[in-house]
């Protein structure tokens, strides 16, 4: 089969087995492209939306606005093409050298700092964390404190400690975001949110 054909398969089995659920077609379109992604179907149940996501989304987009992501791994899955047809680029600082001197003289994680030394280059973005709550938490803060403003964000840190809670604090702000309540996520899974918004942005273009 051509990898196409496996996808459309895949699409069609994942709308079989999901059955009546609820979404929009563009929430659908996010939520069934996490499941192709997992192959876990906890997200119907888990996923939440909030603030008109999906049309921010779109339109940070097509704006040619900034994705940032916490890993490299969430970066090297999206759709990078797609994006700078639209004029945006997606980026990583979890490597960048004053990311890791910063990190290390001030006794913290990469993933916080990453998020304080890309202010200036989220405004009006988004900001995709498939992986580290440290990098959620500290977005937070910098929204409660007015430091920053992101057009979207997408919550999906993954793991025992921090991520249920971060995601949690997460539904308490007023910025419009997708993330589920569960200790699931990862780079993957973010990176497929990331996707299932470019497709969208590009059938409204």
């Amino acid at each position: 089969m051509k990898p196409e054909e496996i996808e459309k398969l895949s699409f069609s089995i994942i709308d079989e087995e999901a059955g009546n659920h609820g979404f929009t077609r563009e929430e659908w379109s996010i939520v069934r492209r996490m499941i192709h992604t997992s192959a876990d179907f906890e997200y119907v149940h888990s996923i939440r939306f909030s603030g008109d996501p999906i049309a921010v989304g779109i339109k940070a987009i097509r704006a040619g606005k900034n994705i940032i992501t916490d890993t490299q791994m969430a970066r090297a899955g999206i759709r990078k093409k797609s994006m700078e047809r639209f004029g945006g680029r997606v980026s990583c600082l979890i490597s960048d050298k004053d990311v890791v001197a910063k990190a290390k003289e001030e006794g913290t994680t990469r993933a916080r700092m990453a998020v304080d030394l890309s202010v200036d280059a989220l405004e009006g973005g988004i900001y995709a964390v498939g992986n580290a709550p440290t990098a959620l938490l500290r977005l937070i803060e910098l929204i409660n404190e007015d430091k920053i403003q992101p057009a979207l964000i997408l919550g999906f840190p993954v793991g025992f400690v921090n991520a249920a809670e971060s995601k949690a604090l997460l539904t308490e702000i007023n910025i419009p975001f997708i993330t589920n309540e569960s200790r699931k996520g990862g780079s993957n899974i973010v990176a497929s949110v990331v996707n299932a918004l470019t497709i969208l942005a590009e059938e409204t273009r």
